[in-house]
This record gives structure tokens, sequence and C-alpha cells, in this order.
């Protein structure tokens, strides 16, 4: 009798669990607490102020393949970030990589890059077309250090489907942003759009030298910590 009863409760049981998630759910949507990551996420991404890069690493291109690299870039970034989110700490603890290690690589790659295009910009332009939308732009432009590792902050703060929402929402307004640079482009003209660019790539170079020096200071930290 007492296994008949706790058959007929069971399936009462995980009734309650999951109507319990969703009033949670539903009670965090409406009090708007699932949006709280969106902001941190979007001063990360910084859409405005990676658009002028991206404008000089495309300012040579037809309007369908800078659309093609737009969408290419997006859904790098998209599926880079999940799959951080999914495995990042994992693959970290695996390989003995550290935050900071990721932080001192991503800033080398974006050095590198800014010095081509300030003393040798037509080398920029030799970017194959059909893989700029990865690298550079998808990453580490658009996905970076900074945003991989605020992600792992955010997913352990808020649930991954916040995360993932705020996520989804950025990328959208990175894109949205993009596919608009041809305004930028027409209103600048070609001297500005060089002049722009050449800018662009010194600020890219010290964003670039700051992520060293971060990284390089929790080196620091880490080995101090040890003595």
């Amino acid at each position: 009798m007492s296994q008949r009863n706790a058959l007929v409760e069971f399936p009462s049981f995980l009734y309650s669990i999951a109507m319990g998630g969703f009033e949670g759910l539903l009670k965090q949507m409406t009090s708007l607490e699932i949006f709280v990551p969106f902001v941190p996420l979007f001063v990360a991404f910084d859409p405005l102020g990676i658009l002028p890069i991206f404008v000089s690493l495309t300012s040579e291109m037809e309007q369908p393949d800078r659309r093609r690299v737009v969408r290419q870039s997006t859904l790098t970034a998209f599926l880079v970030s999940i799959g951080f989110l999914l495995a990042g700490k994992w693959v970290f603890t695996l390989l003995g990589i550290s935050v900071s290690d990721f932080k001192i690589a991503g800033g080398i790659l974006l050095f590198i890059i800014a010095i081509v295009e300030l003393i040798f910009p037509e080398r920029t332009r030799t970017f194959p077309k059909e893989t700029m939308g990865v690298v550079p732009i998808g990453i580490p432009l658009i996905v970076g250090p900074a945003v991989l590792t605020l992600l792992l902050m955010v997913v352990s703060t808020y649930c991954y489907l916040s995360t993932l929402l705020c996520l989804v929402l950025n990328l959208l307004i990175v894109y949205f942003v993009f596919t608009q640079s041809h305004w930028v482009m027409r209103l600048m003209k070609e001297g500005g759009t060089k002049g722009v660019a050449k800018v662009s790539s010194l600020l890219l170079a010290a964003f670039a030298m700051m992520m060293i020096r971060m990284g390089i200071k929790e080196w620091v930290n880490i080995i101090q910590a040890q003595f």
C-alpha cells in the first residue's frame, strides 16, 4: 500500500518541482532581474568602440561581402561564447591555462594586428575575405578575453538562461551596429575612413597593451601569493 501511494505521489512531486522552477523563472522575468547581466556585457562588448576597427578592416569590401563578414563574425562570436560557457573552466583546468594567460595571448594578437595596420595598412587587406569574420573580427575583436572572462563570472552569479539571453541581445546590437557601418563609411568618405582607421589602430594597440599589462600584473600577484 505504501509503494502504491509512493507511485501516486511521485508524479505530483515532479510536477511541483517543475511548477516551482517555472514560477521562479516567471518571477525573475517579471522583475527584470533576468536582464541584470545585460549592462556589464554591453560594456565589455563595446559595439560602438569596436565599430571604427571593423570599418577599417572592411573598408575595401563591397556591401555584400561586408554583410557576409558581419554574419560570420556574429555567428562565430556566439558559438565561441556558448562553447566557453559550457566548457571554458574545464578546458582551462585541463590545459593548465589561466585567465591571465588568455588575456596576454589575446592582447599580443590584437597588438600585432594593430601594428600591421599602422605600418603596413595594405597587408591588413590580405586577410582572406572568407575567414575575416572568424579572425580577427569574430574573435578576439567582438568576443575577446574581457567578454569571455565576464561570461564565466556572470554565469556563476546568475542562471544560464539570464546569461544566454543577455549575450544574444548584445550580439544583436553588435550585428545591427555593424550592418549600419556603411552609413558611417558613406559619411566619412575615403579620407575620413583612413583617418579613423589609423586612430582606431592606435587605440587598438593601446587596448592590447592594457590587456597584456593586466595579464602580467595578475601573473605577478599569483607568483607573490605562492611565496
